[in-house]
């Protein structure tokens, strides 16, 4: 039972974390009239799902590579947090992403949530790779609860703007120590960190 819970801790925090921004994108899509509801549910589950499929690809690399080489792509959550919380202290702020033009809307939506959402591939993989297959299941599955709550959650924040700046300003605080975590629980899962003894040791 605590493992359960851990593993769904896990895919809960990992979805948050990484989809932070892409809640702000659809409260973006939400408030513009020319987009319906149905149409930016489509277009964000597409988006998502090519985000998903595009790393559990990446993660099939676990079937020839040893488990600790393969914690080593836990080093590009821990850069993307890293670089997110330097640029937090020099004050950079991220640029939104436009709409592409010429698009159908359930198009544009996805299209948006891929661009958005590119670097999550280089933070989903290493945790796939890393998760035995009930685990696996158990991280899609939340990831599916967490699109449908995403988009729920969106559509209401849309009718209460006043509680977009504060989520906002939480959010850039708290997203790259998530990111961080999350590489040095690969890191520490794969059984990359147990190469440091040897490293030392070496010189």
């Amino acid at each position: 039972m605590i493992a359960l819970l851990s593993d769904l801790g896990l895919a809960i925090t990992l979805f948050a974390s990484t989809n932070l921004d892409d809640l702000f994108v659809l409260i973006g899509f939400f408030s513009d009239s020319r987009y319906r509801p149905r149409q930016i549910a489509i277009g964000q589950v597409l988006g998502l799902a090519a985000l998903v499929l595009a790393s559990l690809a990446g993660a099939l690399l676990s079937l020839v590579v040893t488990p600790a080489w393969l914690g080593l792509t836990g080093l590009v959550p821990i850069a993307l947090g890293s670089s997110r919380l330097l640029a937090l202290r020099s004050g950079a702020e991220d640029e939104a992403p436009g709409e592409p033009a010429g698009l159908g809307t359930v198009l544009a939506v996805a299209a948006v949530t891929v661009a958005n959402g590119g670097d999550n591939i280089g933070i989903y993989t290493p945790v796939f790779a890393t998760a035995s297959g009930p685990r696996l299941l158990l991280i899609v599955a939340v990831f599916a609860a967490m699109v449908a709550l995403w988009l729920g959650l969106a559509h209401w924040l849309v009718h209460h703007p006043a509680l977009g700046a504060p989520i906002r300003r939480i959010g850039r605080v708290a997203t790259p120590f998530v990111l961080i975590g999350i590489g040095v629980m690969v890191l520490v899962e794969a059984g990359t960190l147990s190469w440091a003894p040897g490293w030392v040791s070496a010189r």
